[in-house]
């Protein structure tokens, strides 16, 4: 596989549902996306949850695509008075909402003569909005400039993300990991040190109080994995060696 290698890629998540926000349903799919993102190399750096309100959604939808390279809507997109995200989504971007043929010879193929208003309605999309993987789905992703719509049904969610995943892939991030029987009140000022000598590296300390083995993980993170390397280094030597645990 072929990996492209440019410069960082970054992305918000905005769940949209008054569901998860009153603990009727639990949010999957920010889970489910955080890793899937980590592993195609793209910098997660939002994830906003929302109610069912087109103001806050255009709001949210709008703010995260001027700051970041890609958005993931999930949920809200339905034939119900509650599913607004397509408006939303149009008014962030200054679009209107029109019926798309594609979409529209899509619904009425499938279901023939019950196409009625509320599933055609499933047609309406930001103007200018692609269809993406529809050699893949059934039914195609939706995306308005760098905004992905996707739906608030996690086997759904999933399945229309795995299909488009790859146009996402981009250098990947090195990491390593120390784990150290050291308190994490000595690390801190070695950790400080090696963390403004390598600035390209993302230093993390995760204390551990479930088993004896360590009590801290540190965790070394970056596109350049020669940065990683030395950054490692530098912190063994800034370690009690007799206290480190093992290295990954």
């Amino acid at each position: 596989m072929v990996v492209d290698h440019m410069p960082e890629r970054t992305a918000a998540i905005v769940v949209i549902g008054n569901e998860i926000l009153n603990g009727k349903s639990e949010d999957q799919n920010a889970r489910f996306l955080i890793g899937e993102l980590y592993r195609l190399g793209v910098s997660l750096r939002r994830i906003v949850i929302i109610p069912d309100v087109l103001d806050e959604i255009s709001a949210a939808v709008r703010e995260c695509s001027e700051k970041f390279d890609y958005v993931f809507t999930s949920g809200g997109v339905g034939p119900t008075h509650d599913d607004v995200t397509i408006e939303g989504v149009a008014r962030a971007l200054n679009r209107r909402v029109v019926r798309n043929p594609r979409l529209e010879s899509l619904i009425r193929n499938y279901f023939g003569a019950a196409a009625d208003e509320p599933r055609l309605r499933m047609a309406d999309v930001p103007e200018n909005a692609e269809l993406v993987g529809e050699q893949q789905l059934r039914w195609p992703v939706l995306a308005a400039g760098n905004v992905f719509v996707l739906p608030g049904v996690p086997e759904h969610f999933r399945s229309k993300f795995e299909a488009i995943r790859e146009r996402f892939r981009i250098e990947p991030f090195h990491s390593r990991a120390v784990f150290t029987r050291q308190d994490e009140f000595d690390l801190a000022i070695s950790l400080s040190r090696v963390a403004s000598e390598h600035p390209a590296v993302e230093i993390g300390s995760y204390p551990n109080f479930q088993s004896s083995e360590y009590r801290v993980k540190i965790t070394l993170e970056s596109k350049e994995q020669a940065a990683v390397e030395l950054a490692l280094a530098a912190l063994l030597k800034s370690l009690e060696p007799a206290l480190i645990a093992r290295t990954e």
